[in-house]
């Protein structure tokens, strides 16, 4: 058995009873201070955190359609502002509310006083005509705004399509519910994307919207069917214009999935 303790060997009743009134007074003083010191630590460590570690140098990085001061204040900090105790999520979040074109956000802290904001940002790709309107869109269907004067040289056209209400920074509903529609667009996007073909594809029309239809350089009118197997309806497309000579005009049909069929007009 383990020796005790001088405190377990101690007889109180061996003491005198102010003596023994006295012991105990101690003890429970000392049980007392243990949590008052945590206390006292742990206000002293905030008070540490609040007066050092402010920020004194912002830096942001990857953007081009928006300018440094533009994101500085769409996240809400300021220089003297405490790098602990900033709401990084509350933050980005105000950074997607306020700037549509950002599509990845990051804060990085650098101790003592350097807070780094990385961002990627949304390229516009296509547009989408509704009239005398014309609203750009990136590769995942997120509407951006209005186009500007000569933004859509470079960018793809959008036709026949019914969208729901159109709100700057979200991605594009169908007005009949039916998100499939949206769903097939963003993979034609993506595909063309992917695939160097923005330049060559002039047109996508939903006038078919079980069966959207894209127009090729001019030349071939491209049908895709029904949603389903995209890239492989892209990769039969890459395939078939290989074979294709000059001044071939016509119908390039992918809709079964399996196979092109070419037809000449």
């Amino acid at each position: 058995m383990a020796e005790k303790s001088w405190k377990d060997r101690l007889n109180l009743s061996a003491l005198t009873d102010e003596t023994q009134e006295e012991f105990l007074r101690a003890r429970r003083r000392r049980g007392f201070s243990r949590p008052l010191i945590f206390v006292v630590v742990i206000v002293a460590a905030v008070f540490v955190l609040s007066l050092f570690f402010r920020v004194e140098d912002i830096q942001v990085e990857g953007n081009t359609h928006y300018s440094d001061d533009e994101i500085i204040r769409a996240i809400d900090i300021e220089e003297g502002d405490n790098l602990f105790f900033f709401d990084r999520f509350a933050a980005i979040s105000r950074v997607f509310a306020k700037l549509p074109y950002i599509e990845e956000v990051s804060l990085r802290r650098a101790l003592p006083n350097r807070m780094t904001v990385a961002v990627k940002e949304s390229t516009a790709l296509a547009y989408l005509i509704l009239g005398d309107e014309e609203w750009t869109m990136d590769h995942g269907a997120k509407i951006l705004g209005k186009t500007a004067e000569g933004e859509t040289a470079h960018l793809v056209p959008i036709v026949n399509f019914n969208p729901g209400t159109l709100f700057i920074g979200e991605r594009m509903t169908a007005a009949n519910g039916n998100e499939d529609s949206v769903d097939y667009l963003v993979d034609i996007l993506h595909q063309i994307e992917g695939r160097g073909m923005t330049g060559q594809i002039q047109r996508i029309d939903f006038e078919k919207e079980n069966s959207p239809e894209l127009v090729y350089e001019g030349r071939y009118t491209v049908v895709l069917g029904r949603y389903s197997q995209v890239d492989q309806k892209f990769a039969m497309l890459a395939g078939v214009l290989e074979t294709l000579k000059d001044g071939d005009i016509g119908v390039i049909d992918l809709s079964d999935g399996k196979r092109a069929l070419f037809s000449p007009n």
